[in-house]
């Protein structure tokens, strides 16, 4: 379906090219001033400058041919020459009965879809979620869904650390603590053990204990650089060491993602690019593109228009080792092999942006990747406690994800008991998803790129602009539903009609936005342009909730378009958390 608003700007071209000006002008926009208008075009004084006429007689021409629409109810030229409009309720209403009739809700899938590949989530092994990872995930999620509800091939890999130093820590530390496990016996030959010498909780402390002897203890240290260039070279023990660390690690990240709701299509990680890295460096050797500069391959990445110094791309340390930069260069390669991306998506904390420059400037300039394949980065700020510092616990520490998950739906749990709406049985689920759209809106509702504070009692609340008022809302509208089936009603019947009174016709005006937001939404990148959407349209059906007797109206034919209406705003606001990540329970 064509969006409302380029429906609207249409007759308004229209009107510009009938009256005898160019059409250009004739750009709508939604009025900043509610109060005076629903929608209005600036065009004219725009225009008066290339017509040496003044801006109201152009508006006034132009209004003049607007008057026999269908689409507006008025058209009005206001001084200095602005063109205030408002909709036909007829015509509105008649588009939202053909939302009502296409099973996508007016948004059509891309005439040419992409292969976007989306690079987030990034945790290394043998190491718990924790805060830290959150945003990443569910901004990373929320894109992705965004972009396979339009029709592109989205591919999430949550690529992760496991082929660097922290490996060799916890092989060093292995062996010191169990020096007779098979593993560290080079003379055998046999089938390593199928069971993980350790637990997921052993494995968790095991390597913050070696992350800080290695920085106290240099002998230790080295031991462990060592243990990760056998690892790298193939070690046979080592090998199966890591598959275990892998198996036993990658296992409770899964766990902790599904809890989260968030689902990826590869589980590839810096290992997998592994093989790719001795090829790519002689061919950036042989491309003349990388050079040594004080035993360091690197290649220059810095541009003329550059305001500010841009450090060359670092290829291999001056031992021959890789860095990040090789892994991400080296997983392009990949990527490209595998997928033939249009774009890859970086969703990354912000302060690796200068890490990202160097790395997508490299892979244009020497061809690794494909001229017309997108490299983009979307980089996020940091989640702050209210003291406006990282996020942590109460004790200082920094918190695991599955903590914070846990004592926010206990905290949701509380409150639907107290409430007595919801059966005993069914109170942990409902709190499950409550909780889960807390986060997750909390998160989601801030701009990507801005640091924000995570205030667990405001984000938990039932009223404000909160993940728990959005479900609210949609249970409240479920309830009446119900209630109308309830009564014999059949909520696939009837259609909508013209709106009856004004916070009846704002919702309707909201719902017909919604194709034009999911497009601007992903577009941007931006899913707090969603929560900023359905928050509206929450607020939009409140009023109208509270001022409109909906199952009591007397008038049959009124009281079907009131339960249609009510139907498109259940599938708007379903669908739209559908796309942030989190879904509604059907009683709160």
């Amino acid at each position: 379906m064509k969006k409302f608003i380029d429906l609207i700007t249409e007759e308004v071209t229209a009107a510009f090219e009938q009256a005898g000006y160019d059409p250009k002008y004739g750009k709508v926009t939604l009025s900043n001033r509610p109060d005076l208008c629903e929608y209005q075009c600036n065009g004219a004084m725009a225009a008066a400058k290339a017509y040496r006429k003044a801006p109201a007689m152009i508006a006034g021409d132009v209004v003049a041919h607007l008057q026999e629409s269908a689409v507006f109810s008025t058209a009005e030229a206001v001084n200095p020459g602005f063109i205030n409009l408002r909709v036909n309720p007829e015509y509105l209403s008649g588009y939202l009965n053909q939302m009502l009739a296409d099973e996508r809700l007016s948004v059509d899938k891309v005439q040419e879809p992409k292969t976007i590949i989306l690079d987030y989530g990034g945790p290394n092994v043998a190491k718990p979620l924790h805060v830290g990872h959150l945003r990443s995930a569910i901004i990373g999620e929320s894109i992705k869904r965004m972009g396979k509800f339009l029709g592109h091939r989205m591919i999430g890999d949550v690529h992760l650390g496991d082929w660097g130093l922290q490996m060799g820590l916890i092989i060093t530390e292995l062996q010191e603590r169990q020096p007779q496990l098979v593993y560290f016996d080079e003379s055998f030959t046999g089938d390593y053990p199928q069971e993980a010498p350790f637990t997921i909780g052993e494995l968790e402390e095991i390597y913050p204990a070696a992350s800080a002897r290695s920085k106290e203890d240099e002998e230790y240290k080295n031991r462990a650089m060592d243990a990760t260039h056998q690892l790298q070279q193939g070690r046979r023990g080592y090998m199966a060491l890591w598959k275990q660390i892998m198996n036993v690690s990658v296992t409770d990240l899964k766990k902790n993602y599904r809890r989260l709701d968030v689902d990826f299509d590869l589980w590839k990680g810096e290992s997998d690019a592994d093989a790719y890295i001795p090829a790519m460096v002689e061919r950036l050797k042989e491309g003349g593109y990388a050079y040594e500069d004080q035993g360091a391959l690197v290649v220059d990445v810095k541009e003329e228009t550059d305001t500010k110094e841009i450090p060359p791309c670092m290829i291999l340390k001056s031992d021959g080792a890789s860095l990040y930069t090789t892994t991400d260069l080296a997983t392009l390669v990949q990527r490209m092999e595998d997928y033939h991306p249009d774009e890859i998506l970086y969703v990354v904390d912000k302060r690796q942006e200068l890490h990202f420059i160097q790395v997508f400037r490299c892979a244009k300039k020497t061809g690794i990747v494909d001229e017309d394949t997108k490299l983009s980065f979307l980089g996020f700020g940091t989640m702050n406690g209210k003291d406006g510092k990282p996020f942590k616990t109460r004790e200082g520490g920094v918190m695991r994800l599955e903590r914070l998950l846990s004592e926010i739906t206990e905290e949701m749990y509380q409150k639907i008991v107290s409430n007595r709406s919801v059966k005993e049985e069914d109170a942990s689920k409902t709190a499950e998803m409550v909780a889960l759209s807390a986060v997750k809106y909390g998160d989601l509702s801030n701009q990507a790129s801005k640091d924000y504070v995570f205030d667990t009692e405001r984000f938990t609340s039932f009223e404000g602009n909160t993940g728990p008022y959005i479900l609210y809302t949609v249970v409240r509208i479920k309830s009446i539903l119900s209630r109308f089936a309830e009564g014999g009603g059949d909520a696939s019947l009837g259609s909508l009609l013209p709106a009856a009174g004004q916070g009846e016709k704002a919702l309707m005006l909201l719902l017909s936005g919604f194709n034009a937001m999911v497009e601007n939404a992903f577009e941007e990148k931006a899913p707090h342009k969603i929560c900023s959407y359905i928050y509206e349209v929450a607020n939009a059906f409140n009023s109208f909730y509270h001022e409109t007797k909906i199952l009591s109206q007397e008038d049959e034919t009124r009281k079907a378009s009131y339960i249609r209406l009510l139907v498109l705003a259940r599938d708007v606001l379903e669908t739209s958390v559908e796309l942030l990540g989190f879904a509604a329970p059907e009683k709160m």
